[in-house]
């Protein structure tokens, strides 16, 4: 089983920056990928970035260039970088991770999220 909570949300003013943690618990070497969402009020859920186990990233076009997804797998945490934050990076941000069992089916974690706010 894995764990994931996420750290290091809040208010910001448009045009500041924020860093997200997801820390998991034990060993996210062996995790496939791990990737940021994020679920504004009234909206679904959206991607947001992912990172895999050889380090390739991938981006939603609406935050390419303003985020940078890192993992420092020595504290088994994934960061999420947030520049040139707008108002509508508004939302409740989530990690999640996805690693294979035995049978390489894929099994998938989410955290609680953490909130936020950008303000005008």
């Amino acid at each position: 089983q894995v764990q994931l909570v996420e750290s290091g949300g809040g208010l910001v003013q448009a045009g500041g920056s924020l860093r997200l943690s997801c820390a998991a618990s034990g060993s996210i070497s062996s995790i496939n990928s791990m990737s940021w969402y994020r679920q504004a009020p009234g909206k679904q859920r959206e991607y947001v970035a992912l990172i895999n186990s050889g380090g390739s990233t991938n981006y939603a076009d609406s935050v390419k260039g303003r985020f940078t997804i890192s993992r420092d797998n020595t504290k088994n945490t994934v960061y999420l970088q947030m520049s040139s934050l707008k108002p509508e990076d508004t939302a409740v941000y989530y990690c999640n991770a996805v690693e294979y069992d035995e049978a390489l089916r894929p099994v998938v974690y989410w955290g609680q999220g953490t909130q936020v706010t950008v303000s005008s």
